[in-house]
């Protein structure tokens, strides 16, 4: 009786202690990609500033955006591949130091040249931290919780968005936008701290020596019979969520001033809508263990697709709202279903090489989301029919989870 009785005390403290550890994972990795969508979303606001400051065009302002992009299309793919060679934790610092030191620098450049060049640099740490990140939680948690756990950590993104758009809307107006950019370096800090507490992956140093291959046999593994249907899917998803999102988002402020609201009052709208983020978050998370990664993906994305139609359309200040405060809310819902979803695809030997890869092809529709914005508006395309291509980029996202996805509910990673 005494020993039964022990042995279920040893049972609640080791479970205790692994509760413990998860919500201190998710804490370490959900900060860093809070400082990730802090560089971001402030990076749609400092394009306002830019636009009066260094007198730009509709043309100029997407390529800073693009730029981004590009960056974050290169390091998810060699942070990918890398992941799998030296482990999580090692290039989740290593991308976190490089972001932050490049938002850091940026504030001081006085020309486009200069500030597009640190953009991609600062694309890279953040286009290798955010599949790394994923990667290293659900290889470190239960399955039966890891897609609330990664869903959760995406949460982090809306917090973020959130501390963006307040120091964009009370720093950047009264104090500049360059003192809003090093605010964002601070994260520098932060990734030190991070090497001292942080595991890496007990998936990734359980690999034996044999298990691990070259980045060249990761990527034609990738393409095998096993995996090519998987890999066809994860690109398709990734390539329209991610144009459609860059293509929006970083356009937001800008097309609330093309709408006819100044710049502060654009800044105050834009943070109401990023409030809608964390309740999108939180639902997709108490969803995608109860209904599935397939049904929270293909949900949330047709909601994305109706609010964006409605947003290009609105008419009045209140459906303009509306639609944006619903568009925050499934977008990002759908973000936090699609990182749970991609690294649950492969096995643990090319599971950072198969996200980070997946991710770079999606970051080149984020080069050319925010391209063509700039090209259409340049055209005198309306706003509507701008937002109607970004619902059907989505609806199409949508289709292709629904008719090529597996479901991935509670399966044991491998």
């Amino acid at each position: 009786m005494e020993m039964a009785t022990k042995k279920q005390g040893d049972t609640y403290q080791m479970n205790k202690e692994k509760k413990l550890s998860g919500r201190k994972l998710l804490g370490i990795a959900g900060m860093g990609w809070m400082f990730d969508a802090m560089d971001v979303g402030m990076l749609s606001f400092i394009i306002v500033a830019l636009k009066v400051e260094w007198d730009l065009s509709p043309g100029q302002m997407g390529w800073i955006g693009s730029v981004n992009s590009i960056g974050m299309s290169v390091g998810a793919l060699l942070f990918g591949i890398l992941a799998d060679r030296i482990g999580r934790k090692s290039v989740f610092i290593i991308t976190l130091l490089l972001f932050s030191l490049g938002s850091g620098a940026s504030a001081f450049t006085t020309t486009l040249t200069a500030f597009l060049t640190l953009r991609f640099f600062i694309g890279m740490g953040l286009g290798g931290e955010l599949p790394v990140a994923s990667t290293l939680v659900s290889e470190s948690v239960p399955a039966e919780k890891r897609g609330r756990i990664v869903v959760l950590l995406e949460s982090f993104w809306a917090a973020g968005w959130l501390v963006a758009a307040l120091i964009s809307y009370f720093v950047i107006p009264k104090y500049g936008w360059q003192v809003a950019l090093l605010i964002s370096a601070t994260p520098a800090l932060y990734a030190l701290y991070l090497r001292i507490g942080l595991p890496d992956s007990p998936r990734f140093t359980a690999l034996k020596a044999t298990d691990k291959i070259t980045p060249l046999q990761s990527i034609a593994k990738l393409w095998s019979k096993e995996h090519v249907r998987k890999t066809s899917m994860l690109w398709i998803v990734w390539f329209c969520v991610v144009f459609s999102y860059y293509g929006m988002f970083l356009w937001l402020p800008s097309v609330m001033v093309m709408k006819g609201f100044s710049m502060i009052k654009s800044f105050e709208y834009v943070l109401i809508m990023t409030l809608a983020q964390l309740p999108g978050y939180f639902t997709a998370a108490w969803c995608i263990d109860r209904f599935g990664r397939k049904f929270v993906l293909v949900v949330y994305l047709i909601g994305t697709a109706a609010s964006a139609y409605l947003f290009g359309t609105a008419d009045s200040t209140a459906l303009l709202l509306t639609a944006g405060i619903l568009l925050s809310f499934f977008n990002l819902g759908a973000w936090g279903g699609l990182y749970a979803y991609t690294p649950e695809q492969y096995p643990t030997n090319i599971r950072g090489t198969g996200a980070g890869m997946a991710a770079s092809f999606g970051r080149i529709g984020g080069v050319l989301g925010p391209l063509m914005v700039g090209y259409l508006v340049t055209q005198n395309v309306s706003i509507s029919t701008i937002f109607t291509i970004f619902c059907v980029s989505v609806l199409i996202g949508a289709f292709t989870v629904f008719f090529l996805g597996t479901e991935t509910k509670r399966k044991e990673l491998v």
